[in-house]
């Protein structure tokens, strides 16, 4: 039986693992983040990983840092065969990566080349891509930049969000993975090398990027949107108050007001000029110190002074 050490951390990890264990191989430890502090009563939490792995009674190794911890020779004892991980959330030491007898792989949302790093499902999003998908990689020092073993195409619809794609993707990186596996093992598979050139980056989203530019077109803002939800979230603000924006619809009309002036408001949809031109209506939102409300409860409660002809900046 082929013996696997699985490193993962959110939600989009935990089918992948329970593929591994329904497949019958045997999985000597799993690897995740350490508990954190969740939610506005910051209650610590453990990973979505964790409670996966503790439902099957296995053992779960959580470094603060995986180089150079006891947890790193823990993993260097087992022997493994292959290390697999899947949004871990940390790099893998050279030395780690040299520990199993065959491979280090990762299960990583994108065509790679395109999309390296951290936030690859937003950034296609945000970018306006019309698909993404899974590749199964060699895992090298350099980040995401391992031969390909194999990749699967996973489209982008314009009802999308991350919450949406990271279900899809996660579901098509375990199929893959599946599949995948077997010819490894075997040496029927041997990874091709990634074209350089090609190569794209996708870093963590940082928090000046979350804040929306009304100069932008509404379908740029309206892909932003969905590339940031539900988390991190963009937002943009009025009257000083920061409004999380949860959900948009591009308006199929044109306006001449300037971008960032509410150009119509209505019993459920606030009209918001943008770039070009274009019109972009907010559905749902956060107020600051509140939870997602729709337009309509908002307006008819702490919103009722927002006003036609106001900014949001």
């Amino acid at each position: 039986m082929t013996k696997i050490v699985f490193m993962g951390t959110p939600a989009f990890s935990v089918p992948i693992l329970e593929g591994l264990l329904k497949a019958g191989y045997e999985i000597q430890a799993v690897v995740t983040q350490p508990d954190r502090p969740v939610g506005r009563k910051k209650i610590i939490t453990p990973t979505p990983v964790k409670q996966a792995a503790l439902a099957h009674d296995l053992l779960v190794l959580q470094p603060e840092k995986i180089s150079g911890s006891p947890e790193m020779e823990k993993i260097a004892e087992l022997q493994p065969d292959l290390i697999v991980t899947a949004a871990f959330g940390q790099f893998l030491p050279t030395k780690l990566l040299a520990v199993p007898r065959l491979f280090a792989l990762n299960v990583h949302a994108s065509l790679l080349p395109k999309y390296r790093g951290g936030a690859p499902v937003h950034y296609a999003i945000i970018n306006g891509e019309d698909q993404t998908g899974v590749t199964i990689m060699e895992m090298v020092k350099k980040m995401d930049a391992g031969g390909i073993f194999s990749q699967v195409t996973v489209p982008i619809t314009k009802q999308d969000d991350v919450g949406t794609m990271f279900d899809k993707l996660s579901l098509a990186g375990r199929d893959l993975l599946l599949e995948t596996l077997p010819k490894i093992i075997a040496g029927q598979l041997t990874p091709t090398p990634q074209d350089e050139t090609q190569a794209t980056f996708s870093p963590n989203i940082t928090r000046e990027e979350e804040k929306i530019d009304w100069t932008q077109t509404a379908e740029a803002i309206d892909c932003k949107v969905r590339g940031m939800h539900p988390w991190p979230v963009a937002y943009t603000t009025y009257d000083k108050t920061r409004w999380k924006i949860a959900k948009v619809a591009v308006v199929p009309e044109h306006t001449t007001a300037a971008p960032g002036v509410i150009a119509k408001k209505t019993k459920h949809e606030l009209w918001i000029a943008c770039g070009g031109g274009t019109l972009l209506a907010i559905q749902e939102l956060q107020p600051a110190g509140k939870g997602k409300q729709a337009i309509s409860a908002f307006l008819n409660g702490s919103g009722q002074h927002v006003t036609e002809g106001q900014q949001v900046d």
